[in-house]
């Protein structure tokens, strides 16, 4: 049984708002919860959020930017920031560095009593602060 985490970052990659999902849940399910309390003004995410029912249609109808590369199999390339894409990978070390928390978290059930084992699964995660300029939306499993 796994988790996937959908978290929603500032513009500093700081989480804003998360969601979690089972693993064999797809990204745009946690698109669906985060998106309504998105309060920056563009969104960058990954191919797998390149829905126009889901993301794109609902962020332009409020004004928002959508910067999404387009799936390869899409029938019509929508065009996308390129520069402020390259962003992205904020999301990337937030999500490294939550593994980094992850571990001693996990390893401390082999190391207590069956008592104290695994009170949270991760041990410090890395801080909530106010949302920026800018969201990104990224999951991992």
């Amino acid at each position: 049984m796994s988790t996937k985490i959908h978290a929603l970052l500032d513009a500093l990659g700081n989480p804003v708002n998360f969601f979690l999902t089972g693993g064999e849940a797809h990204d745009l399910v946690g698109a669906d919860h985060l998106l309504p309390s998105m309060q920056a003004d563009t969104l960058i995410a990954d191919k797998a959020f390149d829905a126009d029912e889901r993301v794109i249609a609902p962020l332009a109808a409020v004004g928002k930017t959508a910067v999404i590369p387009p799936k390869a199999n899409r029938r019509v390339p929508r065009d996308y920031d390129r520069d402020l894409y390259m962003a992205r990978h904020l999301i990337e070390n937030f999500f490294a560095k939550l593994k980094q928390f992850r571990a001693p978290g996990l390893r401390r059930g082999r190391l207590l009593p069956p008592a104290t084992t695994r009170p949270h699964a991760t041990s410090s995660p890395p801080s909530i602060s106010p949302p920026q300029s800018f969201g990104l939306i990224e999951d991992r499993p």
